[in-house]
C-alpha cells in the first residue's frame, strides 16, 4: 500500500516529513571501530557511528514504499547564526580549522575528518526543518534521518560521536523565532542526553527527559538528582534504568512515570531523540528492546501529542549501532509516526521478546515506583 508522499488529509497537514540528505552520510569518523581512538593493538575497522544503519534505513523505506507515504524533504544546512544560538564562537572556529587541515575530535570521543563538519551542519539543518514544519502546522509530525548525532554535544565541546547539537541548535531557533512556547525533549537513546540537558538545565520552557542505561556514557552525568537549577529547576527528568532492562521495564517507565510527566508539563511540542542502540542486538548497549517496542513508545507519544501539543511530535535521528537491526526499528517507528498500514517483516522481534527477563523485575519496579514517588511529592504529577 503505498501514497502520495505530498499527500494532505482534509482539514490538516500532511501525515508526516521524512528530512534526509545523503551529505550525511558522507561524515568519516575515521577507523577508530567501538573505541574512542586508533591505537598500536587495535586493528583498523569501520567506526561504530557509520553510515550503514542510516543509509540502510532510508532504503528500506525505498523498497518497502513507506517514503512514498511521507513528504520527502532535504533542506539546507544549518547557518552560522543557527549554530551559535548553541555553540560558542570558539568551538565553532575549532571545528572549522579542523576541517580546513586533517580533521581532528570535538573534544570527548567526537572524532572528524575534512567534509565532517558539512555534514554536521546539514545533519543540524534537517533537525532545524523538522522542528519548523511541525511547529508552524506545516506538517504534522516530522522524522530527520540526523547524522552525525548530537544529543551528547555541549556548547564548547562534542562528545560520543555527536559534533553539532542538533535538537539545542532547532529548538532555540525555534524559541528565537517565536515558532513554539514550551517544548518537551524526550531522548529514549541508551545513552544519556547530556547535550539537551546542558543545553536547557535553567531554562522552564523546556522540560527535558532522558530514559537511559546508568553509567553508559557519559560517566559523569545522568543521575535521576539531576532536576535542573534556578528557573528550570523540575524541568530535567533522568531515568538512568539499570543494565539489561527489557520490555517490561520500559513499559513500566513510560506508563508510570515519562508519559506521566510529559503530560503535566503541557509542551506545545515534544521532541524525541530517537536512538536505537536500546534495541537487544546494539554492540554499545546492554539493553533488551525490540522493533516492536519502539513502534510502542511512539505510538503512546503521538496519543499524548494529540491531547497535549495539537499532535506536534518530531522524532529525531541519534544513536543505534546494529546496521542490520536499526533499519527494522526505524521503520518501525516511522510507520507508526505516519499511521501507516506500510509494515515489514521482523524476524528477530519475537525472539527478542522471548529472551529471559524481559518482564519487569522486582529491582526495576522498586526503582521506577520510588522515582515517581520522589517527583509525585515534588508536585510535578
Amino acid at each position: 500500500m503505498t501514497a502520495d508522499r505530498n499527500a494532505t488529509p482534509a482539514g490538516g497537514p500532511a501525515a508526516a516529513g521524512f528530512f534526509w540528505h545523503e551529505r550525511c552520510f558522507w561524515h568519516d569518523p575515521g577507523a577508530i571501530g567501538v573505541f574512542s581512538a586508533p591505537g598500536e593493538f587495535l586493528q583498523p575497522q569501520s567506526a561504530s557511528e557509520s553510515p550503514e544503519s542510516k543509509r540502510r534505513l532510508k532504503n528500506l523505506l525505498e523498497v518497502s514504499g513507506l517514503i512514498d507515504a511521507l513528504s520527502v524533504v532535504k533542506p539546507p544546512p544549518a547557518s552560522r547564526r543557527d549554530l551559535e544560538r548553541f555553540h560558542t564562537a570558539r568551538y565553532l572556529e575549532a571545528l572549522e580549522a579542523g576541517d580546513r587541515a586533517r580533521g581532528g575530535d570535538g573534544g570527548d570521543c567526537a572524532p572528524y575528518t575534512p567534509g565532517s563538519l558539512a555534514a554536521a551542519r546539514q545533519s543540524a539543518g534537517l533537525a532545524i526543518a523538522a522542528v519548523e514544519a511541525v511547529a508552524s502546522g506545516e506538517l504534522a509530525t516530522a522524522y530527520a534521518l540526523c547524522r552525525p548525532p548530537g544529543h551528547h554535544a555541549e556548547a564548547d565541546l562534542g562528545r560520543g560521536f555527536c559534533l553539532l547539537g542538533n535538537i539545542p541548535v532547532a529548538v532555540m531557533r525555534a524559541h528565537a523565532l517565536g515558532q513554539v512556547g514550551r517544548v518537551a525533549i524526550l531522548d529514549w537513546d541508551v545513552h544519556h542526553g547530556n547535550g539537551q540537558q546542558a543545553a536547557f538545565y535553567a531554562d522552564p520552557d523546556v522540560f527535558t527527559v532522558s530514559v537511559h542505561q546508568a553509567g553508559n556514557f557519559p560517566l559523569d552525568t545522568g543521575t535521576f538528582e539531576e532536576q535542573g537549577e534556578g528557573a528550570g529547576e523540575g524541568a530535567c527528568l533522568n531515568l538512568p534504568l539499570p543494565p539489561g532492562c527489557g520490555l517490561g521495564a520500559y513499559e513500566y517507565a513510560m506508563s508510570e512515570l515519562v508519559l506521566p510527566a510529559l503530560e503535566a508539563f503541557a509542551p506545545e511540542l515534544i521532541v524525541v531523540a530517537c536512538g536505537y542502540d536500546a534495541c537487544g542486538k546494539d554492540p554499545l548497549g546492554k539493553m533488551l528492546l525490540n522493533s516492536a517496542a519502539f513502534a510502542g513508545m511512539t505510538r503512546q507519544l503521538r496519543e499524548l501529542a494529540e491531547r497535549v501539543s495539537q499532535g506536534r511530535l518530531v522524532m529525531i535521528h541519534e544513536g543505534g549501532y546494529s546496521e542490520g537491526y536499526v533499519p527494522l526499528c526505524g521503520h518501525a517507528v516511522i510507520q507508526t509516526l505516519a499511521d501507516s498500514e506500510i509494515a515489514v517483516p521482523d524476524p528477530q522481534n519475537d525472539e527478542i521478546a522471548a529472551w529471559a527477563y524481559q518482564a519487569l523485575q522486582p529491582h526495576q519496579r522498586a526503582l521506577i515506583d520510588g522515582w515517581r514517588a520522589a517527583w509525585a511529592a515534588a508536585g510535578r504529577l
